[in-house]
C-alpha cells in the first residue's frame, strides 16, 4: 500500500458512526456536579446521599469469611438460597406476609437495577408509567428506556403527601404501573397505614402494577413503623417491592438489593435479570446471608439514625433556614425563603462555594423544575461531620 492510500485509508476509517441517544435529555447529573463543586471547594458535603462512617466489621468480616471458604464463583441466577431466605423470613417477621424464597425474592444489583428490571419486565412501547412528583432521577430514564411514557403527578407542595384524586385522575387504560416511595426521596415523609389503604383502593379495579420503592424501610422515627406493600393484600398481589442492602447496612458502594414479587411477576422479572446482570456479587450474597441471622442491626436502625436527624434539627433550630419535617429517610428539606432570593440550584451553588456546605436543590427532582425555595440535606454523617456543617450554616 502506498503512503497516499495508506493516508487515504486512516481519513475513511477515523470518524465513528453517529449515535442516536436513547436518552436525549440526560445530562450530568445534579449529584455529581454539586459533589465536584463540593470537592473543588473543599465543602461539608451533606449533597449527595451516601454515609461517610464505616459500616459494622462484623459484615466485612463475613464477606471475608465467605471468600476464604471459595464463595467466588457464579451464584445461582436470582440469588444464593440462604440470602432470599433470610430475605422472605424477614419480611415475614416485619410485615406478616410469607414470600417463597423460590420463587418471590431475588437478589438485585442495588435498587436501581431492580427497579429498571421491574419495569423492563412489564412495560411495552405506549404504555404509562405514574410517577410521583419529586422523585429519585433514575425512575424516569428508566421508563423512558423501557418504551413507556412517564406521568408525572406531583405530590403536595411542602408536605410531599400524595393526592389520591390528581393520581386517580391520572390513571387511563395505558396505566401499566406506578412508582410509590416511601420513607421518600427527598422528601423525607413516610406514607401512613391510611395512604397505603387508599392507594389499595384505588388501584384495586385496576391492572396497575405497584413499583414500591422502600430502600429507606428502616429509617422511619418518633415511633412510626413502616408501612410496607407487603402489609396490605390487594397491593401485594400486585407489586414489586424494592429494598437495598446498601442503604440498611452503610455500604452502597456495595449495589446489592432484593425484590419481592408474586411467583408470576418473579418469573418475567428474572426473564430479564439474567440477560442484564444475571447475577449479583457472590461472597458479597453470603456475608450478607450471615449477617441477616441477627436482626439487631436493622431494628436499631430507626434510633441510630433518629439521633443524627435530631442533632441536624436542633443545629438549624435558631437559623433562618425553616425546617420541613423529616419523618423517614435520612434526608432533611429545609425552606432558604428566609435566606436568599436565589433560585434553588444558584443557592445550593452560593452555599457551597461561599458557606462550604454542599445541598441538593429540590428543583432538581421534579420534571419541570419546580421551584419552591426547598434544599434537601443528608444527615447520615459522621456527627463531627455534621457539627462542622452546622457551624458554617450559623453564619446564614
Amino acid at each position: 500500500m502506498t503512503p497516499a492510500a495508506d493516508t487515504a485509508h486512516t481519513a475513511h476509517t477515523a470518524a465513528p458512526p453517529r449515535l442516536v441517544s436513547r436518552l436525549p435529555q440526560v445530562g450530568t447529573t445534579i449529584f455529581t456536579v454539586m459533589s465536584a463543586l463540593a470537592a473543588e471547594h473543599r465543602a461539608v458535603n451533606l449533597g449527595q446521599g451516601f454515609p461517610d462512617f464505616a459500616c459494622d466489621r462484623a459484615l466485612p468480616d463475613a464477606v471475608t469469611r465467605a471468600m476464604q471458604a471459595g464463595h467466588n464463583q457464579y451464584p445461582p441466577m436470582p440469588g444464593i438460597p440462604a440470602l432470599r431466605a433470610a430475605v422472605a423470613d424477614k419480611i415475614e417477621a416485619l410485615h406478616g406476609r410469607r414470600y417463597s424464597a423460590d420463587t418471590e425474592i431475588t437478589i438485585t444489583a442495588g435498587a436501581t437495577q431492580a427497579i429498571l428490571t421491574a419495569l423492563l419486565a412489564i412495560v411495552h412501547p405506549g404504555d404509562e408509567v405514574i410517577v410521583l412528583d419529586p422523585c429519585y432521577d433514575s425512575y424516569v430514564p428508566n421508563i423512558d428506556l423501557a418504551g413507556g411514557r412517564a406521568v408525572r403527578v406531583p405530590l403536595a407542595p411542602g408536605s410531599f403527601r400524595p393526592d389520591f384524586a390528581r393520581i386517580g385522575a391520572a390513571i387511563t387504560p395505558r396505566t401499566r404501573a406506578i412508582i410509590t416511595n416511601s420513607p421518600h426521596n427527598p422528601g423525607a415523609t413516610v406514607w401512613s397505614a391510611a395512604e397505603m389503604r387508599q392507594l389499595e383502593d384505588l388501584l384495586a379495579p385496576t391492572a396497575v402494577v405497584l413499583i414500591s420503592d422502600e430502600v429507606y424501610e428502616h429509617m422511619v422515627f418518633d415511633g412510626a413503623e413502616h408501612q410496607s406493600a407487603a402489609r396490605f393484600a390487594g397491593l401485594a398481589a400486585r407489586a414489586f417491592i424494592v429494598s437495598s442492602f446498601g442503604k440498611t447496612f452503610h455500604v452502597t458502594g456495595w449495589k446489592v438489593g432484593s425484590v419481592a414479587a408474586p411467583a408470576q411477576f418473579t418469573a418475567e422479572f428474572r426473564k430479564v435479570h439474567q440477560f442484564n446482570v444475571f447475577t449479583v456479587n457472590t461472597p458479597m450474597q453470603h456475608g450478607l446471608a450471615e449477617y441477616l441471622q441477627d436482626p439487631a442491626p436493622y431494628l436499631q436502625l430507626p434510633a441510630f439514625y433518629q439521633a443524627k436527624r435530631d442533632l441536624f434539627r436542633e443545629g438549624l433550630a435558631g437559623s433562618r433556614l425553616r425546617l420541613l419535617p423529616s419523618a423517614g429517610s435520612y434526608f432533611q428539606c429545609v425552606d432558604i425563603s428566609a435566606v436568599s432570593e436565589r433560585s434553588e440550584s444558584d443557592f445550593c451553588q452560593w452555599l457551597t462555594r461561599e458557606i462550604g456546605v454542599a445541598a441538593i436543590p429540590l428543583s432538581a427532582f421534579y420534571g419541570d423544575g419546580f421551584e419552591q425555595r426547598v434544599v434537601r440535606f443528608c444527615f447520615a454523617k459522621k456527627e463531627a461531620t455534621l457539627r462542622a456543617a452546622l457551624e458554617r450554616l450559623r453564619r446564614l
